[in-house]
């Protein structure tokens, strides 16, 4: 167990290992919760392969058990996104099938575990590949797609923001380009937070990615369009994690956290938990050696300007880098990831204990 380091008593934190299962041993995948269960969907086995797996992975945090889906035609897939629609489906968006970027979409079935090609409509304006990109959850048939498109051999000098509709009915997708670019970011993170203030917004925040360590806004939703665009409100998003909550804004005002942000980081996790966002572990763009990080950040948008908070970690063995991190059931959870070696991926969940 890894606490961070302080004086004897001071505030803490720590990944503390629940369950442990070969199956669980990949990086660059995608993990996503879905009727209480984990979805974890291929990635890579090994660092230095190329072939991505063409498997998922089901784990029940209730009882720890870790299975593979039966389900026949899982698409090899790395360096991809996934986000649950309806409670039934497990759309998987892009990423790189072995020989090139996809965008397209495939999604499993839960409720009949069969995977299904959906196919994009006459109007569907798709990116030219997707890999390393970010895919944020506005509704039931809606995503917001980020992140630097292009082809194996061509990538753009900027970042593109899509708007992906999905028609579960149907079983088609339809991309449509937004009228704005962000800066070219590749294993960037996103979160969607909840703007401070009486009548409080929303925006889409995208953090690394690049060298700089600025997020920058993705998105933006005023008061009056929250409850017709988004699946939640305010108040039911501060109740989502309300025991983690408090132990995060514990945390942050312990004073054991520098004033700190991430800065040229890639390939890290991140979950929102309220105001909070997250941050976990990556990949620094800034150093030459030891690249792989064990760090956790914080970014605490209670108050305007939102402030940043690192909190560093001892333990060697805890550096991770196309990990991901998920919350369910007020429980921060971390699945597989590459140590510090880029090779080994880790078979471990992990719940995230914080101490103040």
């Amino acid at each position: 167990m890894a606490v961070s380091q302080g004086r004897a008593g001071a505030s803490g934190w720590a990944w503390r290992p629940v369950a442990r299962d070969p199956l669980l041993a990949r990086a660059f995948h995608s993990c996503t919760e879905l009727g209480g269960r984990f979805y974890l969907v291929g990635g890579l086995i090994a660092g230095g392969e190329r072939d991505p797996s063409s498997d998922a992975v089901v784990f029940d945090p209730t009882g720890g058990q870790v299975v593979r889906l039966g389900a026949p035609g899982c698409p090899p897939r790395s360096h991809h996104d996934a986000a649950a629609v309806g409670q039934r489906w497990l759309c998987v968006v892009g990423g790189w099938d072995g020989s090139r970027r996809l965008a397209t979409v495939a999604a499993l079935d839960t409720e009949r575990e069969v995977w299904e090609a959906w196919t994009g409509t006459p109007s569907n304006c798709p990116p030219a590949g997707l890999s390393s990109h970010t895919c944020t959850r506005l509704s039931d048939r809606e995503l917001r797609v980020a992140g630097r498109e292009g082809s194996v051999r061509t990538q753009r000098r900027y970042g593109s923001i899509y708007t992906l509709k999905l028609d579960p009915r149907a079983r088609t997708y339809c991309f449509k380009e937004e009228g704005c670019h962000t800066v070219s970011r590749s294993g960037h993170c996103a979160a969607l937070l909840q703007t401070p203030g009486p009548h409080p917004g929303h925006q889409l925040l995208l953090f690394g990615g690049c060298n700089s360590g600025e997020p920058e806004v993705a998105g933006q939703w005023n008061h009056g369009k929250i409850k017709a665009i988004l699946p939640f409100s305010p108040k039911e998003e501060q109740s989502a994690a309300p025991h983690l909550m408090e132990q995060l804004a514990r945390l942050v005002s312990s004073r054991e956290g520098s004033r700190q942000g991430p800065q040229g980081l890639r390939h890290h996790s991140c979950s929102v938990v309220g105001p909070f966002a997250v941050l976990f572990g990556g990949e620094t763009l800034t150093k030459a050696r030891d690249t792989i990080c064990n760090d956790l950040y914080i970014y605490d948008t209670r108050k305007s300007p939102p402030l940043w908070f690192h909190f560093p970690c001892a333990d060697r063995g805890l550096k991770r880098v196309g990990h991901r991190t998920c919350l369910w059931n007020d429980q921060l959870y971390l699945f597989g990831g590459f140590g510090e070696d880029s090779r080994t991926a880790s078979p471990q969940v992990c719940i995230l204990d914080l101490f103040t």
